[in-house]
């Protein structure tokens, strides 16, 4: 469960009120818990502590250094996608040995960073990706550690646009593919800078069931035996991430679900066993904080204009997606009993909630019941951990939110609020 609940009519965050950290610091404003982070980065690694996994955090989730830097003090390692990434994790104090770099694009300059850092382990995504590894090695006299992503053609059972493990999509290779790869790479001269011994999967995102993980990992571990078989060694599996968050009660995933399903699959494999979590642990961690700007009557629907929109949190516009939303003090008449799904109180009204950008898809929510709000009043958006600031633009020149890190009784600043110099300061210096 994350740290976040209403007491007396107003909405907490651990022991801080969300209305005073608004009061202090403005909106819009992302505001993190660290206990949750914490927690439910815990819960996995417990969970799943047969295999001793190298726990990756994924990055691209939510990115901001100080959250990263909490990570380390976990014990956690990185999952990367960019260069940028991987300078993030290093101004985090992370340790570059303990990162795995995915990505269909890497450049040759992002690729010669991450050998001069002394990057754990490239996650290759192609044939083609896989020379150009060796290529650059073998110029920088190194001998990186590789994993092919293979895709095991599984139905990850969520939405199309953050399904990664069929054929058809535009990462990895598919599985009758890989071996080929790995054997006709084996055989040759590239063998002696690239240490290719590793295999990765990722099926997709916001995956709630753990059977396509079994079908995945099933797969994986016969194409392992296969080329083992053919005398190729193979010491490690990374079998991505992709653990849900729910949306709807702020509950995090029944992590053990997944590891008694999994682990006994994996325990006696011989295989390290690699793991890139980031909604899981991230996802329940924030809020988004947006004040009431205007209420206005279109037709027959009611709209709650606020001051954040698709600029900030994109994951409705972009793909549908449920966020709950609630005032920050709805006072004791409708303090939530629990967080479910448009939960209905007498007196509530069915309303739009959206934001000022020039787009007619810029909402947070569609249909959505809420008490009475009026101009001025918090709103809270809840599970914004995961895709929210890390997705944010400066689209119509509206500058980024602030983050706030609240750990007990204490909250601070962990990225100041965007300023109108911000838009323009690298347009300047030209």
């Amino acid at each position: 469960m994350d740290l976040f609940g209403y007491r007396q009519g107003q909405l907490y965050c651990e022991d801080v009120a969300v209305a005073d950290v608004a009061r202090r610091f403005g909106t819009p404003l992302y505001l993190y818990s660290a206990g949750t982070l914490r927690q439910h980065y815990r819960r996995l690694a417990a969970a799943f502590a047969p295999l001793r996994p190298l726990i990756c955090y994924s990055v691209k989730v939510c990115s901001n250094i100080h959250i990263l830097h909490l990570l380390v003090g976990e014990g956690s390692g990185f999952d990367i996608v960019s260069g940028g990434e991987l300078y993030r994790v290093l101004a985090a104090g992370g340790d570059p040995a303990m990162c795995c770099y995915a990505g269909v694009g890497k450049t040759d300059a992002e690729i010669g960073f991450a050998l001069d850092a002394g990057l754990g382990l490239f996650n290759v995504e192609s044939e083609a990706e896989l020379e150009n590894l060796v290529a650059l090695a073998a110029r920088a006299g190194k001998r990186p550690r590789a994993a092919l992503r293979v895709n095991p053609d599984v139905d990850s059972q969520t939405h199309r646009s953050v399904a990664t493990g069929k054929k058809e999509t535009k990462f990895g290779v598919d599985l009758e593919r890989a071996g080929r790869v790995f054997r006709a790479f084996a055989a040759s001269p590239g063998a002696t800078h690239v240490d290719l011994s590793a295999v990765h999967i990722h099926i997709g995102s916001q995956i709630t069931t753990v059977e396509p993980y079994v079908q995945a990992v099933t797969k994986v571990l016969a194409l392992v035996k296969r080329l083992r078989a053919a005398g190729l060694a193979v010491s490690a599996l990374d079998i991505g991430g992709g653990f849900a968050a729910d949306y709807e009660t702020g509950d995090a995933l029944d992590a053990g679900a997944f590891a008694r399903a999994l682990v006994p699959l994996l325990e006696g494999a011989g295989l390290e066993i690699i793991m890139e979590p980031g909604r899981f642990i991230a996802g329940n961690s924030a809020i988004l904080v947006t004040q009431v700007q205007y209420l206005k009557e279109g037709g027959d629907r009611k709209f709650v204009i606020v001051d954040s929109g698709m600029h900030h949190l994109i994951r409705p516009a972009l793909y549908g997606s449920y966020h709950h939303i609630w005032p920050v003090r709805p006072g004791e008449r409708f303090e939530p009993r629990q967080r479910t799904r448009d939960e209905v109180f007498q007196g509530v009204q069915l309303v739009d909630v959206v934001g000022p950008i020039c787009e007619s898809t810029d909402f947070l929510a569609r249909d959505r019941h809420l008490p009475p709000v009026a101009r001025g009043d918090l709103l809270a958006v809840f599970s914004a951990g995961a895709y929210g600031m890390t997705m944010a633009s400066e689209y119509n020149s509206f500058p980024r939110p602030a983050e706030v890190l609240v750990e007990g009784s204490a909250a601070r600043l962990i990225r100041r609020r965007g300023t109108y110099e911000d838009l323009v300061a690298p347009e300047k210096d030209v």
